[in-house]
């Protein structure tokens, strides 16, 4: 089916309906769509008045699905892109920036709280933090945001999870399914008048669909408030994750169509993995000073040590993160105008230890990796600082402007250990100040409708490995790549509140390009190699359908068209200028409902459409379209006061497609042997769910 066919069935459907649910209208009640509240940290929190285009999952929308997986959620807000593979191998995109980045994500900056989970070589990984510990999840797509880096992709913020509902609480939930999927989850939370706690273990476990795939994680996340008072609280979080997942790799495009489930021969006969040990903690005090003037501060640390056996080599990693951050916001008025304002600074420091030794699985037994004589040894620090600032000013009561800017100030030092040599002394390098300003206008007829007009300039610095020439040397040709957005967009309700629409059209252009160009088996240099350009539509429907008193539908819609291309792209005399950009498809489109029952019984169905992707610069090789449909039902009702049940049962890619849920961007072929371009996502697969909740 044509991504065309897809979009027009999907909005014919949702058409009508709307029109249905407009000829029931007077003889139901009226059901509006809560207004949707972003993060405090933002200088205002109604999403409507937010001059940016900001994808919002609630806590339910992560839940929809199996509770493991955030990649089906996320995918369901246009524009932005999530790859997975067997959990832990994961890359984010938004509106094509950081596709091209052959493993992880970057060019994104993350946060859990207060708590950056971007690491100082510019990597994010989101999908260790356990779904049920979340309560909402916020995309602010494109450099829209001073307040957070001004990274080029645009930010993602995670809430932890809170509790208000009563003093005390605990919860028990396991959920089973197929390839030996297990996760269970006990959690407690307590909230007295002063002070609260939440604390929850989870481990997930899956013995995988493909050959050498299972997978293991446990966690532990501690949170809550003390010294809660009319105008001031220390809010403290921390989360310990461990972790260890066995890698299927990928696979050429002849294994994928005819034996997806097998993995790459060297990583098998190696039996590589990722195993690592993880800590977030942090501690912010908010406190107001008067009433035009409040501060938060929040200190934290990031620590991560990891081994990751490949077939080419093993990998110790072991990193430390530690940071600052105070941000100042309140009003003012200038006459009659109003203003509100946030203003702030944010420090880092990244500690990197990298080191590389000989893998000798081949003279294993065939028992796997074998750790021989160490091949390299590297420090890195980086050191980073953000000084942010934002205003919004009420020039009338239907018009207002918002402006920011970043300055950002990046350094780093590296020292080579390892092979010793007189040629590796300590390098220090710093890049030059960078600014980031954003300036935007919202114009608002009533109050619900809004428009906005929105410029902003963004930058990402390059990764650890980008920033090193072959021989293992600060690269000092190697600069961030920066880029201009420009985005006008709408945020309309209709029919008393039921309808929520939001449209947003973008238009950005990236110089200096980082591309990582292969030197090695794991090893990448970088170099900026030219211009690239994304442009596209943003549209995304919400809409509350109170059928009768029995029965309620919740339905979504959205889309992304965009145009992403190379505009001057020049990598080892090969010109790719026009081609289309590696490892994005350029149109995606999502739909799905939720049908409640005033007894306890729901329904949920979610489809998604992918369209085809470029594998390569070159654009020799394209993967398929795809559309997946996942079904979930599940049934909620009371035992004894206070103690509620939960039974699910779902159905995903019910349609058992075959599709490549992650693509290695420039797959190169080996001797004979073709590109390994293909991650081959899972078959049909079910999955049940039971949870016990007590309310005291």
């Amino acid at each position: 089916m044509s991504f065309l066919k897809c979009f027009l069935f999907l909005l014919i459907f949702f058409v009508s309906k709307n029109i249905s649910a407009q000829e029931n209208i007077d003889s139901t009640k009226t059901q509006k769509l809560n207004e949707v509240l972003i993060s405090p940290i933002h200088i205002n929190r109604d999403l409507q008045n937010s001059p940016a285009s900001i994808g919002v999952l609630s806590e339910k929308e992560l839940l929809r699905n199996n509770t493991t997986d955030i990649s089906n959620v996320i995918n369901t807000i246009p524009g932005v892109f999530m790859q997975s593979s067997n959990i832990t191998t994961t890359r984010i995109s938004i509106r094509g920036i950081g596709a091209r980045t052959p493993y992880g994500t970057n060019k994104i900056r993350a946060f859990y709280g207060n708590i950056p989970l971007t690491s100082g070589n510019s990597e994010t990984v989101i999908d260790d933090i356990d779904l049920q510990n979340i309560n909402q999840v916020e995309v602010i797509k494109g450099p829209l945001s001073s307040i957070y880096g001004a990274g080029l992709g645009g930010a993602i913020l995670i809430s932890p999870e809170t509790f208000n509902k009563g003093n005390y609480q605990t919860e028990i939930s396991s959920v089973f399914g197929s390839f030996g999927l297990l996760k269970n989850r006990v959690g407690f939370n307590l909230n007295e008048k002063s002070a609260s706690l939440n604390l929850s273990y989870h481990n997930l476990k899956t013995d995988g669909w493909r050959e050498n795939s299972a997978y293991n994680r446990e966690g532990i996340t501690l949170g809550g408030e003390l010294f809660r008072k009319k105008n001031s609280k220390l809010t403290y979080f921390s989360n310990y994750t461990y972790l260890k997942a066995y890698i299927p790799s990928s696979i050429n495009k002849n294994t994928f169509e005819n034996n997806p489930q097998a993995g790459a021969p060297t990583w098998v006969a190696s039996k590589g993995f990722k195993e690592y040990k993880s800590t977030l903690a942090g501690l912010a005090y908010d406190f107001k000073l008067n009433d035009h003037l409040q501060n938060s501060t929040s200190v934290f640390i990031n620590y991560k040590d990891s081994n990751e056996p490949r077939p080419f080599d093993i990998l110790r990693q072991y990193t430390f993160a530690s940071g600052v951050r105070t941000q100042f916001s309140g009003d003012f008025k200038l006459g009659k105008i109003k203003n509100q304002f946030i203003a702030g600074l944010e420090y880092f420091r990244d500690n990197y230890s990298g080191n590389t030794f000989q893998n000798l699985y081949q003279q294993n037994n065939g028992n796997g990796s074998l750790q021989g004589n160490q091949l390299t040894a590297t420090d890195q620090k980086r050191d980073f600082y953000n000084i942010f600032s934002q205003i919004r000013t009420l020039l009338s009561e239907h018009f207002e402007i918002q402006a920011g800017l970043n300055y950002n100030k990046t350094k780093f030092e590296l020292q080579n250990d390892f092979p010793a040599s007189a040629n590796n002394p300590k390098e220090r390098y710093s890049y030059d100040g960078i600014f980031s300003p954003q300036l935007s206008f919202l114009y608002k007829p009533n109050e619900v409708r809004t428009f906005y007009f929105s410029v902003s300039r963004g930058f990402s610095l390059p990764a650890t490995e980008e920033t090193l020439t072959s021989t293992g040397n600060i690269n000092s040709d190697i600069k961030p790549e920066t880029g201009y957005n420009f985005e006008l967009g709408g945020k309309l309700h209709f029919f008393n509140r039921k309808l929520y629409t939001e449209i947003a059209i973008y238009r950005m252009e990236i110089k200096d390009l980082l591309v990582a160009k292969r030197i090695g088996d794991d090893q990448y240099e970088g170099v900026n190699a030219g211009k690239t350009f994304h442009e596209g539509i943003e549209i995304s429907l919400n809409h509350n359908w109170p059928m009768n008193r029995i029965f309620n539908l919740n339905s979504y819609i959205g889309t992304s068209i965009g145009n992403y291309e190379f505009k001057e792209f020049v990598d080892n005399e090969n010109d790719f200028s026009g081609n289309k950009l590696t490892g994005v498809p350029a149109n995606t489109a999502s739909a799905g409902f939720t049908l409640n029952t005033n007894t306890g019984f729901y329904f949920t169905a979610d489809f998604q459409f992918t369209d085809k992707i470029p594998m390569n610069d070159s654009n020799a090789d394209y993967s398929d379209s795809y559309s997946l449909l996942n079904l979930k039902t599940g049934y909620q009702f009371e035992i004894l006061s206070g103690l509620k049940a939960h039974f699910d049962a779902g159905i995903n890619n019910v349609t058992n497609e075959k599709y490549a849920s992650m693509i290695l961007t420039n797959a190169t072929a080996v001797g004979n042997v073709k590109p390994r371009f293909y991650y081959p996502g899972l078959p049909v697969n079910y999955y049940g769910i039971i949870s016990l909740n007590y309310v005291f």
